[in-house]
């Protein structure tokens, strides 16, 4: 019996790849086939790398094809696997009024990534943004030191007659965090699945209201914290915080390959470069690049992710940070322009990355108050 393609190609609208609902040729699964005499080649091109499913697949078309043109038939199925272009995953639930979620990280400890998320949240709040932010350093929670909210306490509230927590507000802006619940020099021991309990607790638990965007400090590394929030969440993308020194960058580049892993899949908005360089007061037009120059950068170009700015070795944002008022609230400041730089940034590729998803992605900015200048870059 000849093999004719076209009659082929009717019989594979009559088989469904597991999980993908269409059949294989609408779905644009099919991208090729060929006969041969007896020989047929059936080129297929699916989304999901799991064995059982591309053996499933192959077994089908070789059964078809046997018993509805020819059992001696030579079937030999060539499967590639490709993850759709531009994927919209939206892990865990949405809390409503929440439009933008974005996590601070770091690879490593100590490159003040707590620091750079509480002077980005100032700044978005100056900018007219209504902005929260979650302290999900559970060992090591730092916000309430940095907003100077160490002695507060979440209160109760009702909210459609369930309990919810009222986040501690300060300069404009909600936090959360376990460090409230602690004493200061209380240590926190606890295993993953509780850190992780706790931390869903504060999310859904607490009354966050209208919020543009909330900031997630999570802690250094890539661990359990970090898994729990990007399942617990709907993540809109990650800003990774790194010093220029190698040891920093190499933590730094494993932070951003986590994100971008196929298993989290979560946009990298870019990189922000700490202690970039020292300037002294006496001398301002001087700059000493203690920890190397420019590491951050280029590890951002080399990773292919933007470029967020750069925050210099100042006292002052280190002071400002002990006394409980971000560095970035000093007005006419040099401190002020560079976080307002790297803030425009940080909105910018937000847009960006919102504009490039489907459609039906949760998150979207409603308003560019105050970032008028944005647009102009």
């Amino acid at each position: 019996m000849k093999l004719d393609r076209k009659e082929i190609l009717l019989a594979l609208e009559t088989i469904t790849i597991a999980g993908e609902g269409k059949n294989m040729v609408e779905s644009g699964a099919v991208k090729n086939v060929i006969t041969f005499g007896d020989e047929v080649v059936v080129d297929l091109v699916i989304a999901t790398p799991a064995m059982h499913i591309k053996k499933r697949a192959e077994d089908d078309i070789k059964k078809l094809i046997h018993e509805k043109f020819s059992p001696d038939a030579v079937v030999k199925v060539n499967i590639k696997v490709e993850a759709p272009a531009n994927p919209n995953e939206i892990k865990g639930k949405s809390i409503p009024g929440i439009s933008n979620i974005i996590a601070v990280a770091s690879g490593k400890g100590g490159v003040g990534k707590s620091t750079v998320t509480a002077n980005l949240a100032v700044t978005l709040a100056k900018m007219g943004f209504k902005v929260g932010v979650l302290d999900a350093d559970i060992y090591g929670p730092s916000m309430p030191i940095m907003f100077d909210v160490e002695n507060e306490k979440p209160i109760s509230i009702e909210v459609d007659g369930k309990s919810k927590m009222k986040p501690v507000e300060s300069y404009e802006i909600k936090i959360l965090s376990i460090g409230f619940f602690t004493a200061p020099s209380q240590a926190v021991i606890w295993r993953g699945p509780m850190a992780s309990k706790a931390l869903n607790q504060m999310i859904f638990d607490a009354a966050w209201g209208e919020l543009d965007f909330m900031l997630i400090d999570l802690p250094p590394g890539t661990g359990d914290i970090h898994l729990s929030i990007m399942q617990s969440l709907p993540i809109t993308g990650a800003v990774v915080v790194s010093t220029p020194q190698a040891v920093a960058l190499a933590d730094a580049k494993k932070g951003v390959s986590m994100f971008l892993s196929d298993s989290i899949n979560v946009p990298v908005l870019g990189i922000i470069e700490n202690m970039a360089y020292f300037t002294p007061e006496e001398l301002p037009n001087n700059k000493y690049y203690i920890f190397g120059k420019e590491g951050a950068k280029n590890l951002a170009a080399d990773l292919q992710v933007p470029f967020l700015g750069e925050v210099p070795l100042v006292q002052s944002i280190r002071e400002a940070g002990d006394y409980g008022r971000p560095a970035a609230l000093q007005t006419a400041s040099v401190i002020e322009s560079v976080f307002e730089e790297i803030t425009r940034n940080v909105v910018q590729e937000t847009v960006n990355r919102n504009e490039s998803l489907p459609p039906t992605e949760a998150i979207k900015i409603t308003t560019m108050a105050g970032c008028s200048a944005v647009k102009g870059k």
